[in-house]
């Protein structure tokens, strides 16, 4: 927990002494009176606002104004808004936007420590190792993406719900896990991914019960079920696109927008309700969020395959070869289970052979094959370099695979772990509470594989809070 600590003061340091870079990025007006206050609020977090975070905070503060604005689901700025009502003795001190500000550093600080929670939670429940679950979890607090697990987006959230979902599923809760990913849904497009989970959980006792029960009347539950699914986790997505409809193709709509953001519209060209209805309101199905990501960002398939984009394939690398060489592990190691799509059928559970523990675990399926379905997507059809992001607040898998790693590589790992607390360590070696932490401080005497993966972790951690809080290319 000392790592999330790190990251306020460590934002205000870097922002106050590096100049920031001048970005064509999102950058609106402030409209509420700034008292000195709500300066020094401004020079502590204001590096939390940057990139996408501009737009979840003008969310919050002002609405859904611009159309491009719709591209950013509402579950994060909600619970922003939330975070202020919770402030409102301080309300005569500082303006929304401080508020927002301080909401954002003490929600996502909160909700990156419950997600590594849930996070070792889950790992407990499908690992059944609970050393790599642990090792798993601490990695979290360590993540590549941890800089957009504490600014102003909604990744900490929804890493949140997502681990929670898939422990509650783990439970055999699935309707308290149908509800979270639900709620992940409403914060972020890719929850919908999350489907996947709950159709694979209603298969695999659709083929248990198969061979007990009346196959009918197990297949009509299982449509049922499914249809279900889709219906509970498509549905805030489905609200909101419905919400767009009627405030840009529904006359009488719209919100007034103050002068200052319509002159920002009218400078920047940013399509707003009260103009002429977009080409997307005339679609069979006016999805709004399809036409901005086609429309404003450029997001297509293999449209980011050019060569002045080789930087930000670069930059996201490390993450695809990680994820891809857990898929190949992994399938060299059980390639019956994706024949079967992992689906297991006895007449009695209790038969069924007891699972390896560890990331090799056969229950480890579902989660090994979301996370590739991710990285196929975001390699193929999206921004490659927020695939880092994309990918440490979605799969577990970036975790376990790792701490697998480190078990499986790292000898000085099991000797720091044989030291007693009283105990003497080996010469020459320190051996703090934190097996990570030691393998840090025992650096030059870890493998390769220990120095690729903590390497990894420990430069995008330093690299994001360098860059992103001065507006530097870390998106």
């Amino acid at each position: 927990c000392w790592i999330l600590t790190l990251f306020g003061p460590l934002i205000a340091l870097f922002n106050a002494i590096i100049p920031d870079h001048r970005a064509e990025a999102f950058s609106p007006p402030r409209l509420a009176p700034s008292g000195s206050v709500d300066q020094l609020v401004e020079g502590l977090l204001g590096g939390l606002s940057h990139w996408d975070a501009e737009h979840f905070l003008f969310v919050a503060e002002h609405g859904y104004l611009y159309e491009h604005n719709f591209a950013f689901f509402p579950g994060f700025p909600l619970v922003l808004l939330v975070g202020t009502e919770l402030m409102r003795p301080l309300w005569g001190l500082l303006n929304l936007r401080s508020c927002l500000l301080i909401s954002v550093a003490l929600l996502n600080s909160l909700f990156s420590a419950l997600a590594a929670l849930a996070l070792h939670d889950l790992g407990c429940l499908v690992l059944h190792c609970p050393r790599q679950a642990f090792y798993g979890a601490l990695l979290f607090c360590l993540s590549p993406a941890n800089v957009f697990l504490t600014a102003g987006y909604s990744e900490a959230l929804f890493a949140l719900l997502t681990f929670s979902a898939m422990g509650q599923l783990e439970r055999g809760q699935s309707w308290t896990s149908g509800l979270f990913f639900a709620l992940a849904t409403g914060v972020r497009s890719n929850g919908l991914v999350n489907i996947g989970f709950l159709v694979h959980s209603q298969c695999q006792d659709f083929f248990s019960s198969l061979m007990v029960q009346n196959a009918l009347r197990q297949l009509l539950k299982l449509m049922g079920s499914v249809f279900l699914s889709v219906f509970t986790l498509g549905l805030p997505f489905a609200l909101f696109q419905y919400y767009a409809y009627t405030q840009f193709c529904l006359p009488g709509s719209a919100h007034r927008i103050p002068q200052p953001l319509l002159q920002l519209a009218i400078d920047q060209g940013y399509r707003t309700a009260e103009g002429n209805k977009p080409p997307w309101c005339s679609w069979e199905l006016p999805l709004i969020y399809s036409y901005i990501q086609d429309v404003y960002w450029n997001v297509g398939f293999l449209r980011y395959y050019e060569l002045k984009q080789v930087p930000n394939f670069l930059l996201a690398s490390p993450m695809a070869v990680l994820v891809a060489w857990a898929t190949w592990t992994y399938v060299t190691t059980h390639p019956w289970l994706f024949l079967t799509l992992g689906m297991q059928r006895s007449k009695n559970k209790k038969t069924l052979e007891k699972p390896e523990p560890g990331f090799l675990s056969p229950r480890v399926f579902v989660y090994l094959v979301h996370a590739a379905a991710l990285l196929l997507f975001g390699s193929l059809c999206m921004h490659v370099q927020v695939l880092t992001r994309f990918l440490c607040s979605s799969s577990p898998v970036v975790y376990w695979f790792s701490a697998h790693l480190l078990l499986d590589q790292e000898p000085l790992l099991r000797s720091l772990e044989t030291v007693p607390p009283a105990g003497d360590p080996p010469p020459g070696q320190k051996v703090p509470r934190n097996s990570i932490m030691g393998l840090l401080y025992n650096w030059k005497t870890c493998s390769l594989v220990t120095r690729c993966i903590l390497g990894y972790f420990v430069t995008y951690w330093l690299l994001g809070l360098l860059l992103h809080c001065n507006w530097l290319p870390w998106t």
